[in-house]
């Protein structure tokens, strides 16, 4: 038996009359996450803002000042709420060598205590971000005269985004009885 593939069995993109012919899957938005439309959002207005810091600068030769603090606070708020995408997915950065070496119930163990601590974390880091938001009051942004607990109140959001989400990821885990640390073939579109 050789590895080599049969060639009719692979897709072929160019035609008999030498065109591609290449067609795309259909996109499905239905199972976007909310957070992931909030972060689109952020992201457009975001790019919007550094297209008119560039149109102004060196097409008009008039910089606007205040598109570098925006752009600033719309990256984070890209970052923040574009984080709840990842949690919803399951699929941030994880290091699964360890559970192909130990025994099965330390890997469990291992993979709720995972679950647990990360609840943990993205639930004080919410609380966190409230009370800094607390004690910030009434401080403005440098250029723009507007509070900067609205920066905190998006990073807020993304957090209890966050938090919401990994605890309905530690519930999937629980009820499959097994997490994606354990079986790295699985996602969470598999349940």
């Amino acid at each position: 038996m050789s590895n080599i593939p049969d060639i009719d069995a692979i897709p072929q993109i160019m035609g008999e009359d030498g065109q591609f012919h290449a067609t795309d899957e259909e996109v499905h938005l239905a199972g976007t996450p909310f957070e992931a439309w909030i972060a689109l959002f952020f992201f457009w207005a975001l790019g919007l803002t550094v297209f008119y810091q560039f149109f102004t600068r060196y097409v008009l030769n008039n910089s606007a000042a205040w598109t570098e603090e925006i752009a600033r606070y719309l990256l984070i708020a890209c970052v923040f709420t574009g984080a709840a995408i990842g949690v919803a997915k399951n699929n941030h950065i994880q290091v699964d060598f360890f559970y192909r070496h130990l025994p099965q119930w330390l890997c469990r163990l291992l993979s709720v205590m995972t679950d647990v601590l990360r609840c943990l974390f993205l639930g004080v880091a919410t609380f966190l971000t409230w009370q800094m938001m607390e004690r910030l009051g009434n401080y403005k942004m440098t250029i723009i005269d507007l509070p900067m607990n609205i920066v905190y109140g998006i990073c807020m959001f993304g957090f209890a985004a966050m938090f919401l989400r990994s605890l309905w990821v530690a519930k999937v885990h629980w009820q499959r009885g097994f997490s994606v640390l354990e079986r790295p073939t699985t996602t969470m579109q598999d349940i």
